[in-house]
């Protein structure tokens, strides 16, 4: 049925692991942009990358096992460390990074923005996708971990005394004096 030997299944499951992790960790590094950011430029680098590491997963092996070890290999891998963040939020902040606020205020956080390698553009068109037609009403914008950029309005927050920022700090305080 096959000729793969346990020896290159192991070999493949070895360089599969060694190509996912360096991947995991070079894609981490470079940036905060995912999936909900994702421009042309980054799917077309996400393309060959994938094409790049498949020999280096497989190396001469091209048989059907060869292929099904890898994928398992990886489904593996992905699935260990999606629980690992899941129940770590230190491990859930290193593996997936954390929130990145770009406008406080109405105001336009210059530094955070080429932190999350966004352009001035790329954000205006975010605030765009949500109704926003101007920078000065938000109260508040955060590039996501998964990319996506959440806006509050100042008129999404309502006057009453529940939603004053400073009665919640005030209840938080005194939940956590408890």
């Amino acid at each position: 049925m096959t000729t793969t030997t346990w020896h290159t299944v192991i070999d493949i499951a070895i360089r599969t692991s060694v190509v996912y992790l360096t991947l995991l960790v070079g894609l981490r590094l470079t940036g905060q942009r995912q999936l909900g950011q994702m421009s042309s430029f980054d799917l077309v680098l996400l393309l060959i990358i994938s094409n790049a590491v498949q020999n280096a997963m497989v190396g001469p092996d091209t048989s059907l096992v060869g292929g099904l070890v890898a994928a398992g290999v990886l489904i593996v891998w992905h699935q260990g460390i999606d629980r690992v963040r899941r129940y770590s939020r230190s491990a859930s902040r290193l593996i997936a990074g954390e929130g990145i606020m770009l406008i406080n205020n109405g105001t336009v956080l210059a530094e955070h923005l080429t932190k999350a390698g966004l352009t001035m553009d790329e954000l205006l068109q975010a605030l765009r996708e949500h109704g926003v037609g101007s920078v000065t009403d938000v109260r508040l914008a955060v590039l996501e971990p998964d990319g996506a950029v959440s806006v509050i309005r100042f008129d999404d927050l309502k006057p009453d005394a529940h939603n004053r920022p400073h009665h919640r700090i005030r209840a938080i305080r005194r939940a956590e004096d408890r």
